[in-house]
């Protein structure tokens, strides 16, 4: 464990978000609106060996003290490659090979395997977050240097802190996500009228077809949610990244989703489907994270085909659920455009970077205000696809 001390605080690396009290870590992190940088989330994945240096992600997180007290914390991680933290950094990785200059290993502060946005240095309410940030990346950049690390990444993170993070000299990498916003509706029907006649008429059908294949979703909140169910979404989960064989994203292992049965239901919404002659084993499934106005869409699967489920248990079951339950706010997780035929609005999501060789910092820095610009062109031409009614969606 590296020690550090900078005036009235005590910076300490940490290999194991165990060594920290869930109480302790949790009051910094309850606050935020993701639950991803929760403790029992970040160490369901180190206790599951799902995160772990085999599979390449070290954990090395900073914490900082005051006293007794933890004020600051940062969930770090030492990558020796770029898989699952869905930036898609090979652009950077190719530059700097061309160049003989090493990408690995690198410092990424993230959930891992984790795409939500949300993160950012955790500071105890009253603490002088400029303050502590600045000594917390002078530890993090000399930590860096001292082993040798190519960069430091910060992904998806807070735009909020994005602002604070940009006073520090780094250079943000724009990308594009979905989300869908509630203003209002009262029910389901609210949301089908927000589109132009096509759409609703295409929706009404897509949900129709569950009927006709004799299906029903039904939710899973909180003490509803058993061992079982979280089984089930294993294999779902598994046998969806089987499909995509060398593309896939299995990041996380069975041990990884029973172990959220013990203390992370609380912010779990399970979205069960089941045919009318087997009530009780579900034919799919997807898996959702919610807290307060927020929901995020993390994974789903099914054990055979069926028309329309993907549609109907990945986006209008939660988007009713959520009507019903004081969403304000659905993160459908990154993928196709598929999303903004569902009312979905394409985003901004941020990366933030260092590289500690000067030619390729000059590289970034050169060319990264061309490179948002074209994403920001991408983002607003998907939004333009939207099926919207000519009225357009409603304003809150």
């Amino acid at each position: 464990m590296a020690e550090g001390i900078h005036s009235r605080y005590r910076l300490e690396w940490i290999r194991d978000i165990s060594e920290i009290h869930k109480e302790a870590w949790n009051e910094l992190a309850v606050a935020l609106e993701s639950p991803v940088l929760e403790w029992e989330w970040l160490h369901r994945m180190e206790a599951s060996e799902s995160m772990r240096p085999e599979t390449g992600w070290l954990p090395i997180h900073l914490t900082v003290w005051h006293g007794g007290d933890l004020i600051a914390a940062a969930p770090l991680y030492v990558k020796g490659h770029s898989e699952g933290e869905f930036v898609w950094d090979y652009m950077w990785a190719d530059v700097a090979s061309r160049l003989g200059i090493p990408y690995y290993p690198k410092m990424v502060g993230m959930s891992p395997a984790t795409p939500v946005t949300g993160y950012r240095f955790l500071v105890a309410p009253g603490e002088d977050e400029l303050q502590l940030s600045a000594v917390m990346i002078e530890a993090i950049d000399a930590l860096c240097r001292q082993n040798n690390m190519a960069g430091l990444s910060f992904n998806y993170v807070d735009p909020r802190w994005l602002e604070i993070m940009k006073g520090f000299g780094f250079a943000a990498w724009e990308h594009q996500s979905y989300v869908w916003e509630n203003p209002g509706f009262s029910d389901f029907e609210d949301y089908l009228w927000s589109f132009d006649k096509n759409q609703r008429r295409n929706i009404r059908r897509e949900r129709k077809k569950l009927a006709e294949q004799h299906i029903s979703i039904r939710p899973f909140t909180g003490e509803q949610i058993t061992t079982a169910l979280l089984e089930s979404m294993y294999h779902f989960y598994e046998r969806t990244n089987a499909q995509f064989g060398p593309w896939a994203a299995k990041y996380l292992n069975k041990e990884f989703f029973l172990g959220l049965h013990q203390d992370f239901r609380h912010r779990i919404l399970l979205l069960g489907a089941f045919v009318d002659h087997e009530p009780e084993r579900p034919v799919g499934m997807s898996f959702l994270l919610r807290k307060g106005p927020q929901m995020y869409g993390r994974y789903w699967g099914a054990g055979a085909h069926y028309d329309s489920l993907h549609f109907n248990t990945c986006y209008y079951s939660p988007i009713e659920w959520g009507i019903g339950h004081g969403v304000r706010r659905f993160d459908p997780g990154i993928g196709s455009t598929h999303k903004t035929r569902r009312g979905f609005r394409a985003t901004a999501n941020w990366s933030l970077h260092r590289f500690y060789d000067q030619n390729l910092a000059r590289i970034m820095d050169r060319h990264i205000e061309q490179i948002n610009r074209m994403e920001q062109e991408h983002i607003d031409a998907l939004n333009r696809s939207i099926p919207f009614a000519k009225h357009g969606p409603p304003t809150a």
